[in-house]
């Protein structure tokens, strides 16, 4: 059990010290590596949707951000290690994707679109999968954490909605792949046996 947390902690430590080192190497380049964020309909950038998540614009984005991240990833880890690495990658791909595909022309980074995913889909799990825990998790995230929810309004031109709107979109998808997927393996386990 302590092995298990110990697991989990070193997991989010490790993206925080990952994730600073990397702005802090963007610093030092005088911003460089912006040039990593998804930039919509560049076919030489497609693969940016695995590096932007991992770009910030200054200190306080990627403080913003680190604690979200820590809060929505604790809360996904309760799952399971597997569970947050899947969803994650499903995350970060199809919100990318998406801001790819339909957002504005500008260089999109950070992580919010991950956060907005993660927070999506521990709501998301509850209307899918109605386990108890679920449920609790889903109480727990709307009553706390509700609000996020104007986070998709473009209020500010200089933050990408379209990352948090889409990232809320995978989430939601991510859940209902997870509980389709889940249920059609067990159904397939019982008619084997």
């Amino acid at each position: 059990m302590l092995a298990s947390v110990w697991l989990r902690v070193k997991l989010i430590l490790g993206l925080v010290i990952v994730m600073v080192v990397i702005h802090l190497v963007n610093v030092a380049m005088d911003g460089q590596l912006i040039r990593f964020g998804v930039i919509p309909r560049d076919g030489n950038t497609w693969f940016h949707v695995l590096t932007a998540p991992f770009i910030h614009g200054s200190y306080g984005h990627l403080m913003n951000n680190l604690i979200g991240l820590s809060i929505f990833s604790t809360i996904c880890l309760l799952r399971s290690v597997r569970f947050f690495i899947v969803s994650s990658l499903f995350i970060i791909i199809v919100s990318g994707a998406l801001v790819w595909y339909f957002g504005r022309a500008a260089s999109h980074v950070g992580a919010s679109g991950w956060i907005f995913g993660l927070w999506a889909l521990s709501i998301a799990m509850a209307l899918f999968d109605r386990s108890f825990k679920n449920i609790v998790i889903a109480l727990f995230v709307v009553f706390l954490y509700g609000g996020m929810i104007y986070g998709v309004l473009p209020t500010d031109p200089r933050v990408s909605f379209e990352f948090h709107l889409f990232g809320l979109i995978a989430g939601g998808i991510c859940a209902f792949c997870y509980r389709f997927f889940t249920k059609n393996r067990s159904s397939n386990l019982e008619i084997s046996q």
